[in-house]
């Protein structure tokens, strides 16, 4: 009977354990996740680049245009290294270390030593991608009024407080 059961104890702890190669999907579909938005995030660089800039007016709708492809294109980027960090972090936490590194590396920016270092790195892209995104909509915001005024202040306020806030939280990583 103590045989049968530590046999059901070993088979369950074996399954239970095997289980969390289910964390691969999230991992592969994140990498694939990364590539799209790169990708994205390139063609919208490229119209970019490529769209004629108006020598004779250059504050005008060209030059809107080529801003925006721009922002675009590093907000699309800003999104696919959160995903990739995502998927490094995971792989990691669950189900191993990534061997293939190079020793002299330094960089630790992919690696997550427990779910709060991973949350945190990838809150700090996160932070910066919605501060690209708003300077994006920003770029189209008519000031008509004085509380449009209002509006665009406080959200330049709160940019400042959550890149405040972001920064005090690891004040260790930010000195040399």
């Amino acid at each position: 009977m103590k045989k049968t059961l530590k046999k059901i104890e070993l088979t369950f702890e074996f399954c239970l354990w095997n289980f969390r190669l289910f964390v691969l999907f999230p991992v592969v579909f994140g990498l694939l996740s990364t590539l799209k938005l790169f990708i994205i995030g390139t063609l919208d660089v490229w119209l970019g680049i490529t769209l004629a800039f108006d020598m004779n007016n250059p504050e005008g709708e060209t030059t809107y245009k080529i801003v925006s492809h721009l922002i675009g294109g590093i907000d699309y980027y800003l999104i696919g290294i959160v995903l990739l960090i995502f998927s490094f972090g995971i792989y990691e936490l669950f189900i191993s270390k990534i061997d293939i590194r190079f020793e002299e590396e330094e960089s630790n920016i992919l690696q997550a030593e427990s779910l709060e270092e991973l949350k945190g790195k990838l809150v700090q892209v996160m932070v910066v991608a919605l501060i690209v995104g708003l300077f994006k909509k920003m770029l189209n915001m008519n000031i008509e009024t004085a509380s449009d005024m209002a509006y665009f202040s406080a959200a330049i306020l709160l940019i400042s407080v959550s890149s405040y806030l972001i920064y005090i939280q690891h004040p260790n990583k930010h000195k040399e």
